[in-house]
């Protein structure tokens, strides 16, 4: 009852003040269209006197502007407390175009009376100038009253409620990783900073193809972390994409390694332009089940859907016959064997010749003991199904270029060795992904293991487009290399991919353990699951309810996600949605970011324009001036096999020669029955 009886009391003061404006607008048209009262025969004595007295009192007909002024501001304060009825088809525009046409009538129509026209014409003539001009003005001011000022309708993707205040802070460390921003908040962009300031907790970079995720994120992590002397294993899907980066931050970097780490290349599509290593070189082969890992990632690599089927005889069976083929080349004569091409090599001979060599070394017989139970059992054709699981897979890796890549010793896989760093970039390719995975995924699984120790330098193990390699260990690397200062940054494009690639296990361990995020446009389940993981928020929800002669207003509040999957599934490319982890001593309250990852484009420019191609490593010149690379790399190939023939006589005249050994070798009933 009281606020009816207040709305009411406001009701009549807004009239009081309207009633004044418009008798403000009549006192200005009667005495400056003075003449024309007085030429229509009007009595105005009355009022002359009061209106001169108003004049020599305050002098307010002293300008024409006073008197329009006042009627005005009485006007707008009429129209400020008027309840009208609302309505979403009245547009700041109408608004804006009504009272400027007002305005002009309402104080430019002076001109006329300077017109040489009747005074019985201009008199009429610019009072209806006046009184347009009034009523454009008074429709301007009624209508804002009932615009709807809530940003209801001008805001439909709620892009206000989920815009939330970011990082502005740059906060650097002798580790961190920071990235400049510009994110969208109160109508505004502001510049700010994703700070990575422990990236040893692992990073995953997703996005869809274009989306920028290496552009805008891998490309700075490799340059900041060259930066501050961190060594590197990089694993470059489209060779030389991210080689070329890496080689020449480095060669204007240098400065920030205590001691100067080398550049290590290994390519087999350009032998000119690779290093050699062996990854199962003797001296980092301790155990057995060294050579079982190798065994492991080698075949997943080949098999991508052993990886779910991990336990099962026809996997573990070719598995643990190739475990044992590696750990025989290492006890072998010193190990001077121990290299990938000669495991092959050896793996392609006659089984029989091969599990007699193998069962003559008491360390692998009961390795072998299912293989040699199924031999001595006549269960031949079991026997060749397991062989076969593995010859067939690595049959397709026979090649000259990878046999001369993979025999060499130019350097060791312990990138971290603080006497020694290394930078090193293993190249993949597309089209012969499948075959190229299986050795660099060799690579991969002796790089985890050395480097996941203590007291070696700062490291960063940079993968993109990650299922395409089997990258044996990597979740426990995750899991435990942070102490260790191993940085783990991944790229791929989401996580359906990771979870076919890997399988759903290994794929959530991976997904919940790492600590930094980053994603563009990405969609599905991935965005749902990164939706999820930002949270959410208290938003304002406005609501408009238009009925006859009524408008409801109405607001309410209510928890909604922060960044909802369809705004993950739009992203522009540059913009990324994430999170960061941080420090006991260095606090980030914000950690969630949904901005704009800001790239001096021009700068990547002049960088790009000034880099020098990876020069090449080996050189295949003869004597006689002429490119003998075929023939040094078919000779290399053609000695390994010599090499892997004259193991297998040798070994069976050792075992002929013994008669404890001969036993093993088959009878001609076995013989025959194979």
């Amino acid at each position: 009852m009281q606020q009816e009886d207040d709305l009411r009391g406001l009701a009549k003061v807004m009239q009081f003040m309207r009633a004044l404006s418009l008798l403000f607008a009549l006192i200005h048209f009667y005495w400056y269209a003075y003449s024309w009262i007085t030429a229509v025969g009007w009595n105005t004595a009355l009022v002359d006197k009061i209106l001169m007295n108003f004049q020599r009192t305050s002098g307010l007909f002293s300008s024409p502007l006073y008197t329009k002024l006042f009627c005005l501001l009485f006007l707008a304060l009429s129209c400020l407390g008027t309840r009208s009825v609302r309505s979403e088809k009245i547009s700041r525009r109408r608004i804006a175009l009504c009272g400027a046409a007002g305005i002009l009538l309402f104080f430019c129509g002076g001109w006329l009376l300077r017109l040489p026209l009747p005074v019985r014409t201009l008199g009429p003539l610019y009072g209806l100038t006046l009184l347009a001009g009034y009523c454009l003005m008074l429709a301007a001011g009624v209508w804002l009253g009932r615009l709807i000022k809530e940003r209801v309708f001008e805001d439909p993707f709620n892009d206000e409620n989920e815009s939330f205040m970011q990082e502005t802070r740059l906060m650097t460390n002798d580790y961190s990783v920071n990235l400049p921003t510009l994110f969208y908040y109160k109508r505004q962009w502001h510049p700010g900073w994703i700070n990575v300031v422990n990236p040893f907790r692992a990073t995953v970079v997703l996005g869809t193809p274009g989306s920028g995720k290496s552009y805008a994120v891998v490309n700075q992590f490799i340059k900041q972390q060259i930066e501050k002397g961190f060594s590197m294993y990089i694993y470059d899907f489209k060779f030389d994409d991210l080689s070329v980066i890496a080689y020449n931050h480095l060669r204007t970097h240098m400065q920030g390694y205590k001691v100067p780490p080398k550049f290590y290349v290994i390519n087999f599509d350009d032998p000119r332009r690779s290093h050699r290593c062996n990854p199962i070189h003797r001296d980092f082969m301790t155990d057995i089940s060294d050579a079982y890992e190798s065994a492991y990632t080698i075949m997943l690599n080949l098999n991508k859907t052993w990886i779910t089927k991990q336990g099962d005889f026809f996997v573990e069976s070719p598995i643990i016959l190739l475990a044992a083929i590696i750990w025989f080349l290492k006890i072998y004569d010193g190990g001077r064997y121990c290299t990938f091409p000669h495991a092959i090599e050896l793996l392609n001979k006659r089984y029989a010749d091969v599990f007699v060599i193998l069962t003559s070394h008491p360390e692998l017989e009961n390795y072998l003991s299912p293989f040699m139970d199924a031999w001595k059992g006549g269960a031949q054709d079991q026997l060749q199904g397991q062989i076969a699981s593995a010859k067939i897979p690595l049959s397709r890796m026979i090649s000259p270029q990878l046999y001369w890549v993979m025999t060499g010793d130019d350097f060791t896989l312990d990138i971290n060795n603080p006497d020694a760093p290394k930078i090193l970039c293993v190249g993949n390719n597309p089209d012969r992904q499948n075959i190229y995975s299986a050795a660099l995924g060799l690579y991969n699984s002796r790089i985890v293991r050395l480097i996941n120790k203590k007291g070696k330098l700062k490291s960063a193990v940079i993968i993109d487009e990650l299922p395409t390699i089997y990258f044996r260990g990597l979740d426990n690397l995750i899991a435990t290399a942070r102490s260790n200062k191993v940085a783990v940054c991944l790229g791929f494009q989401d996580f359906s991919q990771l979870t076919r690639d890997y399988g759903d296990k290994e794929s959530k361990v991976i997904q919940n353990t790492v600590g930094n995020i980053f994603s563009g446009q990405v969609v599905g389940d991935t965005a749902e699951t990164l939706s999820k993981r930002f949270g959410k928020i208290l938003q304002q929800r406005k609501s408009v309810s238009f009925a006859q002669g009524s408008t409801t207003l109405s607001t309410n509040t209510q928890m909604d996600s922060l960044i909802p999957p369809s705004k993950i599934g739009n992203l522009s490319q540059g913009m990324f949605v994430g999170a960061v982890a941080d420090n006991f001593d260095e606090k980030i309250e914000q950690k969630i970011f949904h901005a704009q990852i800001v790239v001096d484009n021009e700068r990547v420019k002049r960088e790009t324009a000034a880099y020098v191609p990876i020069p090449e490593i080996s050189s295949f010149m003869g004597a006689d001036g002429q490119d003998h690379m075929k023939e040094i790399i078919q000779a290399n190939y053609e000695r390994i096999r010599a090499d892997v023939e004259r193991i297998v006589k040798t070994e069976m005249k050792r075992i002929e020669d013994d008669p404890e050994l001969r036993k093993l070798i088959p009878k001609p009933k076995q013989q025959a029955a194979k």
